[in-house]
């Protein structure tokens, strides 16, 4: 699948919203209800919240489109990580640093198989190393087996484990890492 990556724009948070209603609960595992996963996307994934991630110089919104039509979206946080079990994993995996944070990273479900997820974390590895970071770092639910089978064909390696809420449920997510310039693929 042909795509255009680019950075999103504010003409681009209405769609952002849409598309994150629609891609986040897909990547939810069973026991998270439409309820949650909705309260979720409205308090991280609206209009609003792009708007700000848009506004803030440590956050890069990359958006693919293709025919003209948003089809998938990642953010990239460019600040240091404040939760400690992600800080241990990077420093025990020996994560160079500074590490980006690949925050969200999403396909609506018709670009699922395209290729377009490789063009897209590969966008994304060259805007962080362009933006200083020396390797890139996800958390990924531990039941998403298809993502992370994508993350280590992507050069992502398994370094710990983090706790992240949606609704009423925690989960421990596997934090991945891939190195950037030199020290990645």
């Amino acid at each position: 699948m042909q795509a255009s990556i680019s950075s999103a724009t504010l003409e681009d948070v209405p769609g952002l919203a849409d598309l994150a209603a629609v891609t986040f609960p897909l990547a939810c595992p069973p026991e998270v209800t439409p309820a949650d996963s909705a309260a979720f996307v409205a308090a991280n994934l609206s209009a609003e919240r792009f708007a700000g991630y848009l506004g803030d110089e440590t956050c890069r919104v990359l958006v693919a489109r293709t025919e003209g039509r948003l089809s998938g979206y990642c953010l990239l946080v460019l600040a240091p990580p404040s939760d400690p079990d992600v800080v241990e994993a990077l420093e025990s995996g020996r994560a160079m640093q500074p590490s980006g944070e690949l925050s969200k990273f999403y396909l609506h479900p018709t670009a699922h198989g395209s290729g377009l997820a490789g063009q897209l974390v590969e966008a994304a590895a060259r805007v962080a190393e362009s933006a200083g970071a020396r390797s890139m770092w996800l958390g990924v639910n531990n039941r998403n087996v298809r993502a992370q089978s994508f993350y280590r064909k992507s050069g992502f390696t398994t370094v710990g484990r983090r706790s992240f809420q949606v609704g009423v449920h925690t989960f421990r997510d596997l934090i991945m890492v891939r190195q950037l310039g030199a020290g990645g693929q």
